[in-house]
């Protein structure tokens, strides 16, 4: 179904329009009516359907740009609370709607000015909401619709008592939206007890991996993913191709090193503006580039045709944004291929999402330095036909005659093969900068599946060692350990929102013509058996 369908004002089908949306997902599709009506709603469906825009947009048309507060939407990490901030004030730009994120882990003082500035719609995690509620830098008596997102997420962080406390401080003539993956007992007395005549929507998880996928990983620790990854691309020749980074500075800097390296690569995430994200996006799908590097927040709602290959050069936390990543190959039909790249502490990972896929990933052996090299030349002699191809010899036979005369056809023929196939590529020097480990899972000598206890007792550093390198040098654990008035999300909250999705994207929020020129066939590639897994 069409948003134009939907009952959305021109403003928002404009909006979304710009941010790359089609066609509603399923919960979009059931939610957005009734949420326009005003009934509370209760969603079930997986990460990575829509959920955001499904609640979003019926609020955003509701709101009034010069109302004050009008919305609450209370998320279980910062990263996700992020995302939504980023996702809404993407969507409700043309109609100036104002819209805040609060989360532990950082300066507190600076989301009271922002709070002072009115928004229009508040986005935080608990522990920091709470905060702010009793510090009464923010008052919630204006509030016409709530969301509860991720509400089974929050309830296994341990945030229950937190979410009573701030329901309750919400006006009971309102709306409210509750959204879960599952819906264990806590859940449907929550909405017993603070929502009026809830309608259930459960959308099943249907968009599982295709066979149309062909899905390898390759083990490699953090230092050598580049060159590795760079050396497939090399063997692979791929066409058009989507690389998965978990942070925007793993996008900007995978970005950076392919072009140094000399491959036609350009980066998304969410600090990009609207105008530089569609110019990527155009240069990506008219053939300009045959890389894109994304986040999995910027990635959403993409729809490029031919994409032939999916890198997740960071496993993704939760087994449902890998489904969503490799669903940008193997459309219509096509073929396509993924390639995951774990290191040996993030195979819990890889069994997650093979659990769910119920498919097998194939183990995929890195390629030599010298397999690389006769991958690059043999894409380099398709080109070296391109070109001669395309040469024209008018008014340069003076210059020909000479280089025919100093040189001998060996040479010259050697010379431009070289020129084509960049042997030298890879001594290109290249800095990516790692980014700390998954929380390490039960039974595999961690502080548990979701990176320490409920209440965050694992690990000191909190969101610093849990959220997938973003912010959490700058702000986790700084800030909500040093400041006396954020001791509540620096110590207990702060931790808890570490969590479970905290590295999903960092944000939870990132073929080839080897030369940058011209377009071959892809050719097969060798599978290797990993003995070592």
């Amino acid at each position: 179904m069409k948003f134009s369908e939907l009952g959305l004002t021109q403003d928002l089908l404009t909006a979304i329009e710009k941010h790359g949306y089609v066609e509603a997902t399923p919960i979009q599709e059931q939610t957005i009516p009734l949420t326009l009506q005003g009934i509370d709603v209760i969603g079930q469906a997986q990460t990575g359907t829509g959920k955001t825009a499904a609640f979003g947009l019926p609020i955003l048309e509701n709101i009034d740009p010069q109302g004050g507060l009008q919305a609450l939407i209370i998320s279980p990490t910062r990263e996700l609370a992020i995302q939504t901030q980023e996702e809404l004030y993407q969507l409700g730009r043309d109609k100036r709607v104002k819209v805040q994120v609060v989360y532990g882990g950082s300066d507190i003082r600076k989301q009271i000015n922002g709070l002072k500035n009115h928004p229009n719609i508040l986005v935080g995690t608990p522990g920091r909401l709470l905060d702010h509620l009793n510090r009464k830098t923010v008052k919630l008596d204006s509030i016409k619709n709530l969301v509860l997102d991720e509400a089974d997420e929050m309830l296994d962080m341990g945030f229950l008592d937190d979410i009573e406390s701030i329901l309750k401080a919400v006006p009971a003539e309102r709306q409210t939206m509750l959204f879960s993956a599952t819906m264990p007992p806590a859940i449907k007395r929550i909405g017993v007890q603070f929502m009026q005549d809830p309608k259930h929507i459960k959308i099943e998880a249907k968009e599982l991996t295709t066979d149309l996928v062909d899905q390898y990983y390759v083990k490699t620790k953090e230092f050598e993913k580049f060159d590795v990854m760079t050396r497939l691309f090399d063997v692979q020749n791929p066409n058009l191709t989507i690389i998965f980074g978990r942070t925007k500075r793993r996008v900007d800097e995978l970005a950076k090193g392919l072009e140094a390296r000399g491959y036609r690569a350009a980066g998304i995430h969410g600090d990009l503006s609207q105008q530089m994200r569609m110019k990527v996006l155009r240069q990506f799908k008219g053939g300009e580039l045959d890389i894109l590097v994304a986040t999995d927040v910027a990635a959403r709602g993409l729809d490029i045709k031919d994409v032939t290959h999916v890198y997740n050069y960071d496993i993704p936390q939760d087994p449902e944004s890998y489904v969503h990543r490799i669903g940008r190959t193997g459309r219509a039909g096509a073929h396509g291929t993924s390639l995951t790249f774990v290191s040996p502490s993030e195979i819990d990972y890889l069994r997650d999402i093979e659990k769910l896929t119920k498919k097998r990933m194939l183990p995929l052996k890195p390629p030599t330095k010298e397999e690389a090299l006769a991958g690059r030349i043999a894409t380099a002699l398709g080109e070296v036909e391109n070109i001669i191809g395309r040469t024209k010899t008018e008014g340069i036979e003076e210059q020909i005659a000479n280089l025919v005369n100093q040189y001998d056809s060996e040479t010259l023929a050697a010379a431009l093969l070289t020129a084509a196939a960049r042997p030298d590529s890879e001594a290109v020097p290249v800095k990516i900068t790692p980014e700390r480990p998954l929380p390490r899972k039960k039974g595999n000598g961690g502080g548990g599946y979701r990176g320490g206890n409920r209440r965050g007792g694992g690990d000191r550093r909190g969101g610093d060692r849990r959220e997938g390198g973003y912010r959490g040098r700058r702000e986790g654990g700084r800030d909500g350990e040093r400041r006396g008035g954020d001791r509540r999300e620096g110590g207990r909250g702060d931790r808890r929102e570490g969590g479970y999705r905290g590295g999903r994207d960092g944000e939870k929020r990132g073929g080839f013509r080897g030369n940058g020129n011209g377009s071959h066939g892809r050719r097969p590639f060798t599978i290797h058996e990993n003995n070592n897994d």
